[in-house]
């Protein structure tokens, strides 16, 4: 018998992602507003890159407002319809985690259960139905958003008591400070190997060739490619995803030992709750890289996979400019 303690389930975003024209404010006098939910980490500058966009526009920047709580409260305080219009929120997202912006200062980060969880307790209020007038947009700039109608569901009904209120997300990955453009929007590829054990790129790009046979492209190039060369073309990003479990037994001699990784891959998939985990995010548990270390009487079971994410500028169709930033539902999910 042992206690499991699931210590660590980390996604790294992509930096470097994302010009936004909304349309859709109330008159030329309104100003757009853009909150900025979020600090960068390491080289990652996200959010320095969209303040830095967003501030070159007719929008005020709003930094003090972190969390989804901030926000609310700011909007209580601050929002008249006569001076602002449409609401941009900037928060990392990944298709693994969801939204990296916590419920509150003390809160989890943004998920359905999450908010689910907040509003019951109350730590969460939904603004009253007259704060926001009916046509404003929300539009969130947050990575793949737009593919999670389930949870853009949950964060209108966090927001705001009128139902008439529009948001916004793509299901394109946001990339603000380009090389080309200040923000465009871009297709995704993935592909995934054990941390540390990178079959190599004629592999890689076989698998990739496999996976999205209608993709015209040289895989091989582009996974050697980490930024931007020529316009529209496709570049590789990679980050790493680390999974870590404890579990404590009672008797050290209960404790499994583990002969190679496929002993440690096979007790793991035995554990329905274990393999819960790996299954949401829809990586082969065999692309995860699995060590094992003891240390009393607790086991630590340690994986890491490193995420290939192929970008793929979305362009119009003369394939030489980027396509511009307008928030319809061409390629926004509207709720």
């Amino acid at each position: 018998m042992y206690k499991l303690y699931f210590i660590l389930v980390l996604c790294c975003s992509v930096s470097a992602f994302a010009r936004t024209d909304a349309e859709g404010n109330f008159s030329s006098n309104v100003q757009p507003i853009v909150f900025i939910a979020g600090f960068d980490e390491g080289d990652n500058t996200y959010y320095t890159n969209a303040k830095q966009y967003f501030s070159n526009g007719n929008y005020q920047v709003i930094e003090e407002a972190k969390t989804f709580v901030e926000i609310l409260d700011w909007l209580r305080l601050h929002y008249d319809a006569t001076s602002y219009g449409d609401i941009h929120i900037v928060s990392h997202s990944n298709p693994w985690r969801g939204l990296s912006m916590k419920t509150s200062n003390s809160g989890e980060r943004i998920t359905v259960a999450s908010l689910q969880e907040a509003l019951q307790h109350k730590e969460i209020i939904p603004l009253a139905s007259e704060i926001i007038p009916k046509r404003t947009k929300i539009i969130f700039h947050s990575c793949g958003l737009g593919k999670n109608k389930t949870l853009l569901a949950s964060l209108k009904k966090a927001i705001t008591q009128n139902a008439a209120v529009e948001i916004y997300a793509s299901a394109y990955f946001n990339v603000f400070g380009g090389k080309y453009t200040g923000h465009y929007l871009a297709k995704t590829y993935y592909g995934y190997y054990p941390t540390a054990n990178s079959p190599g790129p004629r592999a890689l790009a076989k698998e990739f060739k496999q996976n999205y046979p209608n993709v015209q492209t040289d895989w091989e190039t582009v996974l050697k490619t980490r930024t931007e060369q020529l316009s529209g073309e496709l570049y590789t990003y990679r980050f790493n995803i680390p999974v870590e479990w404890e579990f404590e037994f009672e008797d050290k001699s209960d404790i499994p030992d583990f002969n190679n990784t496929q002993e440690i891959i096979h007790w793991i998939s035995e554990d329905e709750s274990l393999l819960s985990v790996i299954t949401k995010f829809d990586i082969p548990i065999e692309k995860f890289r699995w060590l094992t270390k003891v240390r009393g009487n607790t086991l630590f079971i340690k994986g890491k996979t490193t995420v290939l994410c192929v970008m793929q500028p979305i362009m119009k169709s003369n394939m030489k400019e980027y396509l511009p930033i307008v928030i319809t539902t061409n390629n926004y999910t509207k709720i």
